[in-house]
């Protein structure tokens, strides 16, 4: 949920401003809880490792050399709850690469993600899958993700809900919100 995803760049997700009020509803609730991750691109394309570099070379346009670092920022709509809110960033679409995240996350004793953000198939599919992967019960809130492409979105949401129903859990924000709220004893 960053600048250059939401503003006209080369990146833009022309939907990301139909998921925002739905995430902004989600993270006033739990500000302290929750944390941002922001994708850091290469400075350039030969400093980027492996088959990255071919990458920012197709987009060359999107590396620190050249991007305003404002668009890095996540958007203001978001960045308002933060702090107590916390940003963790990344150079790839994973954000467990570095372990950080998930040293935060252990310290802090919590064992389910509640996930939004952009894009469906790649940045959340990597946060999904990384989550999985080291144990965590996630959370995929259906109205709080967004993509580029309606048909790669919708297929990795019905991926979603028919090979990982152990693991994960898609619900739409009123339900997430709903089971937030105190239950009458």
């Amino acid at each position: 949920m960053q600048r250059m995803f939401a503003e006209p760049t080369p990146w833009h997700a022309p939907w990301m401003v139909r998921v925002i009020p739905a995430i902004a509803a989600l993270v006033e609730q739990q500000a302290a809880r929750t944390i941002f991750s922001r994708f850091i691109p290469a400075d350039r394309p030969e400093s980027a490792p492996g088959a990255w570099q071919a990458y920012y070379s197709r987009w060359p346009m999107m590396t620190q050399a050249v991007l305003p670092p404002d668009l890095l920022d996540i958007i203001p709509a978001l960045s308002i709850f933060s702090p107590p809110a916390r940003i963790v960033d990344k150079q790839v679409y994973s954000p467990w690469l570095s372990g950080a995240l998930h040293s935060r996350l252990q310290a802090d004793h919590v064992h389910t993600l509640v996930v939004t953000g952009g894009e469906t198939e790649i940045c959340v599919l990597a946060t999904v899958m990384g989550a999985i992967d080291l144990g965590y019960r996630v959370v995929i809130v259906s109205d709080g993700v967004c993509s580029s492409a309606d048909e790669t979105h919708d297929a990795m949401l019905a991926i979603y809900r028919s090979r990982f129903g152990q693991q994960l859990a898609v619900l739409d924000m009123a339900e997430v919100l709903s089971a937030w709220a105190p239950q009458p004893r």
